[in-house]
């Protein structure tokens, strides 16, 4: 199921690691709906990614936040996480840009995995 359920794009961003970005441009709108394309139900929005994952029960949307914020920890980049009932909402910039950068779909896409395995 795992691998099945999961697309190519997804599974490629994901195998990625966050670097440090410091220096780098943001992307542009065009740049970062292009990559988009490997992200379905995540929206783009003023210099931010966003995505709602919904849950079966309260607990199961903790567990997902946990999971995403020790892969979180391990990539040294860091989502806004919004827990509420059965929902948890992550949000993903890069604060050094001051937009988006290739670390933020990485991210992302990790929260993919995270997310069906939850």
């Amino acid at each position: 199921m795992y691998n099945e359920s999961v697309s190519d794009g997804i599974r490629r961003l994901a195998s990625e690691k966050c670097v440090a970005c410091n220096d780098a441009k943001p992307f542009t709108v065009a740049e970062a709906s292009e990559r988009l394309k490997d992200l379905p139900g995540w929206s783009l929005q003023r210099g931010l990614i966003q995505k709602e994952f919904r849950f079966k029960s309260y607990l199961a949307g903790l567990d997902f936040a946990y999971s995403l914020g020790k892969i979180a920890e391990l990539e040294n980049h860091h989502p806004d996480l919004f827990i509420g009932w059965r929902r948890v909402k992550v949000v993903l910039s890069t604060h050094a840009i001051k937009g988006l950068s290739q670390n933020d779909f990485i991210m992302a896409a990790k929260a993919e995995l995270a997310y069906l395995v939850a």
